[in-house]
C-alpha cells in the first residue's frame, strides 16, 4: 500500500510544503524560495515529524545555496553556515534535522574546488537524495513492523508519525500502511494527541485518505481500551533515540508505554536508522524542546483556560528503553538490549 500525500517536494527550484497547520480544514501548498521562510515553517509546524523536518531542512540548504550572491567558494560556504545556524535553531529534540543538516555541510565542504553552479546543484541532489531515502526507508520498516502485526488487529497510536511527518509514508503509521495492505488490521485506535493535536487533525485525515479502519480517543480513553482488551500493540514513531533505546517522542508517548506494560500489551517504536543519536548515552541526554503556553490554554483560537494560568508544555517526553518491546527500522526488528 502506498500514500498519495507528499508533504514536502522540490519542484521549479522551490520547495513545496503542505502546511499541516491548517489541515484537516484546508489542503493548502505553500511555496519557499528562501531559508528563513523554511526555517519559519519548521518553528512553526507548517512541516512537522522527525524526518520530514530532516527533508525540509535539507532543501533550505540548498534554497541558501541558490540565492547566495556569492562569487567564491568560502563566500558561499559562510552564508551556508548561516543558514545551517538558523536552520538548527528550529527544533531542539528531532535529531534528524541536525542529520541531515550536518549531511548537507559535508556535500558542501566536499565540493570545495567545483564551479559554485555545480555546488548548487549538488546540494539540490544531495537533499532530492535524503527525501528519498527517507521514503524508501519508511517503506522497508513498514514491512518489517507488519511482520509483527498479528492478524485482525488492533492498534493504537499516538501523534502523527504517518506520511505526513515523513517523506511520504510513514513510520508508525507506515508499519500500519503495511499491514492494512496485508489485510491485517482491523482497527487503528487514533489518540487524539493534545494539546496541538496532531492524532486527531493529522493522522485521522490519512486515515480517511487511505481507507484505514480507525476510531478517534481522547488521549485520556487509552486506559481504558486496553482494560478492556481492545489493544493488541501500541506503535508510535520517534523524534530521538539514545544510544541505549531511551526514545523522545510527542508528549504522551511514555504514559502510552508504562499503560501497556501494565496491561500486558507490546510497545513498538518505529523510527529509521537516522532518527538514532548514538552520541547521547541515555534519554537522560535528549533536549526536550517547551513550547507557547497558548498551545495549551487555547484549542485553535478558542479560549480553554485563563490567560493568566502558568503552563508547562513540553513537546515530548522520554520513553525508558526498558518499556519498548522492539525498535522498527529500515534495517530490521531491534530488540533490547539496545546498544546503538
Amino acid at each position: 500500500m502506498t500514500s498519495a500525500i507528499a508533504p514536502v517536494r522540490w519542484e521549479h527550484d522551490r520547495l513545496v510544503l503542505l502546511d499541516q497547520r491548517l489541515l484537516p480544514g484546508q489542503e493548502l501548498e505553500r511555496v519557499y524560495g528562501r531559508w528563513e521562510d523554511v526555517a519559519d515553517a519548521i518553528r512553526t509546524l507548517a512541516v512537522r515529524g522527525a524526518p520530514a523536518i530532516g527533508v525540509a531542512a535539507a532543501f533550505g540548504v540548498a534554497l541558501a545555496a541558490r540565492v547566495s550572491a556569492a562569487t567564491t567558494f568560502d563566500g558561499l560556504m559562510a552564508d551556508l553556515e548561516v543558514a545551517l545556524k538558523g536552520l538548527a535553531s528550529t527544533r531542539p529534540t528531532a535529531v534528524n534535522l541536525f542529520w541531515a543538516l550536518d549531511r548537507m555541510r559535508r556535500v558542501a565542504e566536499a565540493a570545495r574546488g567545483r564551479p559554485l553552479d555545480a555546488v548548487r546543484a549538488g546540494l539540490v541532489k544531495e537533499a532530492q537524495a535524503i527525501l528519498d531515502e527517507d521514503l524508501a526507508a519508511n517503506r522497508a520498516l513498514g514491512d518489517h513492523g507488519a511482520a509483527l502485526v498479528p492478524a485482525r488487529a488492533r492498534i493504537l497510536t499516538h501523534c502523527n508519525a504517518g506520511a505526513l511527518a515523513t517523506a511520504g509514508y510513514g513510520t508508525a503509521l507506515g508499519v500500519v500502511r503495511s499491514a492494512h495492505a496485508q489485510g491485517k488490521v482491523a482497527l487503528l485506535w487514533v489518540d487524539e494527541t493534545r494539546p496541538v493535536m496532531q492524532g486527531s487533525r493529522l493522522t485521522a485525515w490519512e486515515c480517511v485518505r487511505d481507507g484505514i479502519p480507525h476510531r478517534l480517543i481522547a488521549d485520556v480513553v487509552a486506559a481504558s481500551v486496553m482494560a478492556r482488551g481492545e489493544v493488541d500493540l501500541v506503535v508510535t514513531g520517534a523524534d530521538r533515540i539514545a544510544a541505549n533505546g531511551d526514545t523522545a517522542n510527542k508528549i504522551g508517548t511514555y504514559a502510552l508505554a508504562v499503560l501497556a506494560r501494565h496491561h500486558g500489551v507490546p510497545f513498538y517504536v518505529a523510527a529509521p536508522f537516522s532518527t538514532i543519536d548514538p552520541a547521547l548515552p541515555s534519554g537522560a541526554q535528549i533536549p526536550i524542546e517547551e513550547r507557547d503556553a497558548l498551545e495549551v490554554r487555547r484549542v485553535g483560537s478558542q479560549a480553554t483556560a485563563p490567560d493568566g494560568s502558568p503552563v508547562f508544555n513540553p513537546a515530548f517526553d522520554v520513553t525508558p528503553a526498558s518499556l519498548i518491546a522492539a525498535i522498527i527500522t529500515e534495517r530490521g526488528v531491534l530488540r533490547p538490549p539496545y546498544h546503538f
